[in-house]
């Protein structure tokens, strides 16, 4: 049980109570900047110690200053434990800003609750890409009330089912990879994935922003064990400025871990916008494309695939695991052949030689013209072969 005493101790001790009742120890930790003598099993004061200038760092008067360094302080308390089966913090936006990267940085899989009263909103910046469950308490977390009582004994309770009935990733008798996906490249992906099911667990990713940085996350957890990156799109959205956009990061798992990536340039000739009105005004002269009611692509341009392969190999020469970038000659998109709206030869061209001149290659490190279009059955062999030749 995570929070801040001072201001949550109320709530705090019923769900803890409840939780005990149940018959699972549960330890309350108070996660407050200042160091207060209250009832607690885990004082503020100890949490901070564990904050690499000591608790002065945290116990400070400037509050903002004060939340950012317990927030590194807990992270980094929780991380010392090894005895923990779950997580659950109640806070409203200081508290959730201190518990919730402590809570991403456990594993996926072990039970963690936050009861946030920011939970209504836009929660990707509490959530990250972990498995992290918000709960929305509906009113403050200012004492318990009638509302309040029932919101936080479910809470109590979601994670007592949690922990008395544990669902463990499998440890696998077929090792995880991730592939990622957009719905102009699904043909291709769905043909690697039913080929290659039988002997690996394949877990398919959006390749809208989050889904690429969920990939890398569980690649960096140990839950995969390699990487065919099929669709690259999410690295034009966040050079161009894109609706769908890739962390800064993408690709530093695949350099950090060494795993076997096998990777293309799935969908790189579109940035992604919302509705038409989205798209900014600079780009609206260009070829557009009105894939659903939610989303509207703008055609990229030969000098915008350059950036893009130049920042792809940049990526790829930090990898010193083996690697086989392969580039469809044919077309990198369902919208990429002759008569479909993002035919762009040229723009294509600019793209793999720019891969080609940039990527310092080795035995290790390849790329691989294909004349094939990314969908073309051919395509799908050659990167399941490259695959299976990496991964032995």
């Amino acid at each position: 049980m995570v929070g801040t005493v001072d201001t949550k101790g109320e709530e705090l001790r019923y769900v803890r109570d409840l939780i005990a009742q149940a018959g699972i120890a549960a330890v309350l930790v108070d996660v407050g900047p200042r160091n207060h003598d209250l009832e607690c099993d885990v004082r503020s004061k100890e949490v901070a110690s564990h904050h690499p200038e000591g608790p002065a760092a945290v116990q400070i008067d400037d509050r903002g200053r004060a939340i950012e360094a317990m927030t590194q302080a807990f992270t980094r308390f929780l991380s010392h434990q090894r005895d923990v089966g779950g997580v659950i913090g109640l806070g409203g936006s200081g508290g959730s800003a201190i518990i919730a990267p402590a809570l991403q940085a456990l594993p996926i899989g072990v039970p963690k609750i936050l009861v946030s009263t920011l939970a209504s909103g836009d929660v990707s910046a509490y959530v990250g890409t972990s498995d992290i469950h918000m709960i929305n308490p509906v009113t403050d977390l200012a004492g318990l009330n009638r509302a309040s009582r029932v919101v936080l004994a479910n809470a109590a309770h979601a994670l007592v089912g949690m922990l008395k009935a544990p669902m463990e990733v499998a440890a696998a008798i077929r090792p995880g990879i991730g592939l990622t996906m957009y719905g102009v490249t699904t043909p291709c992906v769905r043909q690697v994935t039913d080929r290659l099911k039988d002997h690996f667990d394949c877990l398919v990713f959006h390749a809208t922003g989050p889904g690429g940085r969920s990939m890398e996350h569980l690649l960096e957890s140990g839950l995969l064990s390699a990487v065919i990156d099929v669709t690259t799109s999410d690295i034009v959205d966040l050079l161009f400025g894109g609706n769908f956009a890739a962390a800064e990061d993408r690709l530093g798992a695949v350099a950090r871990t060494r795993a076997p990536y096998v990777g293309s340039c799935g969908a790189i000739d579109m940035i992604n916008f919302r509705s038409p009105e989205a798209v900014p005004e600079h780009y609206r002269s260009r070829t557009l494309h009105r894939h659903n009611q939610h989303i509207t692509l703008v055609r990229t341009l030969p000098d915008e695939g350059v950036t893009v392969g130049r920042w792809i190999a940049g990526k790829l020469n930090r990898c010193d695991g083996p690697v086989r970038f392969l580039l469809p000659e044919k077309g990198v998109s369902a919208l990429d052949s002759p008569q479909c709206p993002f035919y762009d030869p040229e723009a294509d061209r600019a793209f793999f030689d720019a891969i080609e001149a940039n990527v310092h290659q080795t035995g290790n490190r390849q790329v691989r013209r294909v004349p094939l279009h990314i969908n073309d059955p051919g395509f799908a062999t050659v990167v399941v072969e490259s695959f299976l030749e990496i991964t032995k």
